[in-house]
């Protein structure tokens, strides 16, 4: 992984997902994932929720890197007013897809953009409302054995094998990736916080 000297933002994150979606705009990313323990934090409704530990996760590490922008962020899967966070083993894995199969659920990430030497800080929370198809046992089974869904809130991949699984989404895609990237650039363009001079796609 490439450690930046003057990094263009400090994720507050170990997910490689986010750190690949903010790199896809020419961004030059550092991780230095937040070490807050979330079980201190209250469960609230969805949006204060994700917000707090957002704006939680960004104060730690803008503490430590006050000349930085820094970028925090969190992600939960609701359905029916229930919480599915990532499985614990397979059994709860299973529960989550049975929950899920047919259904349509939300996906809510808060962010939190914080450069503390300047005072300067913004939050926002993004909803996806997201559809799966209807899942039989043989299509959960499968998906289980592929071993992706362990390490994923509400125990999927929409952009991985559990593609197969979705069948519309209504609002940011990725978001339920796990980052609204559309809505972060718009506060890092608004800031300046881009790469210049990035070269062209040769399109043919």
């Amino acid at each position: 992984m490439i450690i930046y000297e003057n990094p263009d933002l400090i994720l507050a994150s170990k997910s490689p997902r986010r750190k690949n979606l903010l790199e896809k705009t020419g961004l030059r990313v550092n991780i230095i994932p937040s070490n807050i323990d979330e079980s201190d934090f209250k469960l609230t409704p969805p949006k204060s929720y994700v917000k707090t530990l957002s704006c939680a996760k960004a104060r730690n590490i803008s503490a430590q890197n006050p000349d930085n922008w820094v970028l925090g962020a969190d992600t939960i899967v609701v359905i029916n007013g229930t919480v599915l966070g990532k499985p614990k083993d397979q059994n709860q894995a299973r529960r989550m897809l049975e929950m899920l199969s047919g259904q349509k659920h939300q996906v809510f990430t808060g962010f939190t953009l914080s450069h503390l030497a300047k005072a300067e800080r913004f939050t926002n929370v993004i909803v996806t409302d997201v559809y799966f198809k209807h899942l039989n046992a043989d299509e959960i089974d499968w998906y289980l054995a592929t071993g992706e869904p362990f390490d994923k809130a509400g125990a999927y991949a929409i952009q991985g094998i559990g593609t197969f699984i979705v069948k519309k989404i209504n609002g940011s895609y990725t978001n339920v990736i796990g980052l609204p990237v559309c809505e972060v650039m718009e506060f890092l363009v608004e800031k300046g916080i881009t790469r210049k001079n990035l070269p062209l796609p040769n399109v043919k």
